[in-house]
């Protein structure tokens, strides 16, 4: 029997109620109908153990395209003997956090004290490698960043509150149905900002970035019901190949904090204290085609990454090759990537038309649905809330929100010049995925409500109704890096954690036409995605715009840009990595559907078991390499499966050769794997450099934050 929280109404139903006895009744954006009064009253009585699966409409954006695309610069690097620092400790080798350094456990078991540097720049594995820049001294770059309570508007534009009818509506505690402006979401952000900095790294140059808890200090700003209770953090930078100690995930955490009484989400930097994460700037194996481009930090408390993660902690990080992309385009020794250079007098480098865009989906409080999950909430109403973020830490379905943003602004317009760019995708959701063309439109943008859209079809607030495709991309990366060739696209799916880089010649349209200054093109997302749990069926009418591109002059300096034929060359695969595709014995993990008695919010299982952070599923050799196979469980589900530490390569999918029609760029490195329902892949990987506990979780943050998860280790 479905429980009664649970019962998805259908159009039919809506329409009823909303014809009559609907008093009985709040209806979410998601068509759900959640009877008045079912929390008992609010406060802190009645709610009972149910999660209402309810969310509100965002108030509809009137004026949208109009906000600028925010493009973050380049944080600078701070002298350490001169910084406010929570903590009056200098970045050492020897400690590496605020906390007591040593444990015998840890120690017998890796080799190495908890709670210090496992190697720094020029030592260990890293000693014999030619690609330092400065072969004189390796000490890294210092960066500071607090983690800050802030506010934050998605919009600067007016906004009209509306139901799930399309309809206006008087917001609580006003007295008029009036457009309004939307008051400061309260974000949890690195230095305050959402995104956050952005740190421009570049291989053979060790970063070290030093993460202050500041949450204590509410900063005048109501917190909300979500985020970590004990306003905790812990940094990952995704998906480094980083030592346990600067990983920032759960199973390195139940060793460093375990000893003091402290577990899941307090198991982490809580306010006043700090840590040092070290960011090498060495390929793994020193190998050049183990090289990366681009990594994005975000929070990893365990039980709590979606809330803090959906609180605004983002951080982004493009890493640049010297060699071969260096972010010079007039550079004759490297690719010729889109790009202009410039370097700082303090250490750091900005780099022109190329461009890091962050995609996140919000959901803003109505002040009518209620409030409760897992965590937080009796079933209340908070309208003193209205038209801040609004979260629920629900175990099922996920996350989706209905206003579209990219680097934090919701429909921003990117003004570009008449020339070849760099356009570097993550998906920042918490499950959403995309599918992304750019597209023309002579009618421009139309609100979904005006089109007669209601409910889960309000989703992304306005369509392009004549939209078609103009431009092309060109792929030149994903997660794992460049690619051995660009692959020329349509379209391209972005899933959740997902990095993609493209090529886009705006110069001139896929039909060899010229652009012209003021000509107008949209980044459009055409995957309709009302749940968490996967994509609708395909609906031609489903033209999101998320971006206004408009067309301008000619830059002031030549494009010297070129779009290469051949790039990097992809590591070996691990050797019998293809006889391995049928071979049974080798390790597997398939995620699942399912519960557990010690834990009554577990809704996901790898393997049967639910993660515990300080017990690991599989066991691996330093400098080994191994063959694994991930499956998803089935159950209509699907789940973007991320594996810490170093890249993988898909060998194969339901036991094809990859790449595949559907994932051409499975021809390079990941450290995501997109696993559609039922589907089976089989990955090539290694371990070098570093021994201790990672992890390996989906991605779908809701999924994670419920118990898909497992934890694995490098044993000396």
């Amino acid at each position: 029997m479905s429980r009664p929280d649970k019962i998805r109404l259908t159009r039919r139903d809506m329409v009823k109620l909303g014809a009559g006895g609907a008093g009985m009744f709040m209806l979410s954006a998601g068509g759900l109908a959640v009877p008045r009064g079912f929390a008992g009253g609010g406060g802190s009585g009645g709610g009972g153990s149910l999660y209402i699966e309810a969310f509100p409409t965002s108030p509809l954006i009137l004026k949208p395209f109009n906000d600028p695309m925010n493009i973050p610069k380049a944080l600078a690097p701070v002298d350490p003997t001169t910084w406010d620092s929570n903590g009056d400790d200098l970045p050492d080798p020897k400690k590496q956090d605020c906390l007591p350094v040593g444990d015998a456990k840890y120690q017998g078991r890796y080799g190495y004290d908890l709670g210090c540097h496992q190697m720094w720049p020029g030592e260990g594995a890293s000693a014999g490698w030619d690609g330092w820049l400065d072969k004189k001294k390796n000490n890294p770059l210092v960066y500071q960043i607090k983690a800050q309570v802030a506010g934050h508007k998605f919009t600067t534009s007016a906004v009209q509150p509306i139901n799930s009818f399309g309809k206006n509506v008087t917001p609580p505690r006003s007295s008029n149905a009036n457009s309004r402006y939307l008051p400061e979401s309260t974000i949890y952000g690195f230095n305050g900002t959402f995104p956050g900095p952005r740190i421009n790294a570049e291989y053979g140059r060790a970063a070290l970035v030093r993460f202050e808890n500041h949450l204590g200090d509410d900063n005048g700003y109501d917190r909300q019901d979500f985020g970590a209770p004990n306003y905790s953090f812990l940094t990952h930078l995704h998906n480094g190949h980083t030592a346990p100690e600067s990983d920032g995930q759960p199973h390195y955490a139940a060793y460093r904090f375990g000893p003091m009484g402290r577990y899941t989400h307090e198991a982490a930097w809580e306010p006043g204290e700090y840590v040092d994460q070290l960011y090498l700037g060495y390929p793994a194996g020193g190998d050049d085609r183990e090289k990366q481009s681009f990594f994005w930090f975000h929070d990893h408390v365990h039980g709590y990454t979606g809330a803090n993660v959906y609180k605004g902690m983002v951080g982004l990080m493009p890493i640049y090759d010297p060699k071969l992309d260096n972010g010079d385009e007039t550079d004759p020794n490297g690719l010729r990537l889109p790009g202009r250079r410039t370097n700082n007098a303090d250490g750091s480098f900005d780099v022109d038309y190329d461009i890091p865009m962050a995609l996140f989906d919000a959901r803003l409080d109505d002040g009518v649905t209620p409030h409760k999950d897992a965590h937080t909430g009796h079933g209340e109403t908070h309208p003193e809330w209205w038209g801040k973020t609004y979260f629920r830490h629900f175990p099922n379905h996920g996350f989706v929100g209905d206003i579209f943003t990219v680097n934090g602004t919701a429909y921003p317009v990117l003004e570009v010049k008449r020339r070849k760019y760099r356009l570097r995708f993550l998906d920042a959701s918490i499950s959403r995925i995309y599918d992304l063309q750019l597209m023309h439109s002579s009618k421009g943008p139309q609100a979904a409500r005006d089109l007669g859209y209601i409910g889960d079809d309000l989703q992304g607030q306005y369509r392009l109704t004549d939209a078609t495709q103009c431009m092309k991309w060109v792929q030149i990366a994903n997660e794992g890096g460049l690619l051995p060739k660009p692959i020329v696209r349509d379209n391209f799916e972005l899933w959740p954690a997902k990095r993609r880089e493209f090529i886009v010649d705006f110069t001139k349209y896929m039909d060899g036409t010229p652009t012209k200054p003021g000509d107008v093109i949209y980044l459009v997302n055409t995957m309709k995605m009302t749940t968490g749990r996967m994509w609708d069926s395909k609906d031609p009418s489903y033209k999101v715009p998320l971006v206004k591109i408009v067309i301008g002059d000619l830059p002031a300096e030549p494009d010297m840009s070129v779009i290469p034929y051949k790039m990097r060359d992809v590591p070996d695969l691990v050797p019998g990595a293809v006889a391995a595709i049928k071979d049974k014995s080798i390790p597997t993990f398939e995620l699942q559907r399912g519960s557990s008695n010690a834990d009554p919010e577990t809704e996901w299982l790898i393997n049967g078991q639910q993660f515990e952070a300080d017990k690991p599923l599989i066991s691996v050799k330093e400098n080994s390499g191994g063959v694994w196979r991930i499956r998803n469980g089935g159950g209509g589900w699907v789940h973007p499966m991320h594996l810490h530490m170093e890249e993988h390569r898909v060998v194969a999918r339901n036991g094809v050769l990859s790449p595949t029609k559907r994932h051409p760029d499975d021809s390079g490195k990941e450290d995501v794997i997109a696993l559609d329902p039922s589907e089976e892949t089989v990955i090539s990987r290694r371990f070098r450099s570093f021994c201790g506990p990672y992890v390996a979780h989906c991605h779908n943050l809701a999924h994670e934050d419920h118990n898909m998860m497992f934890g694995w280790e490098i044993l000396p």
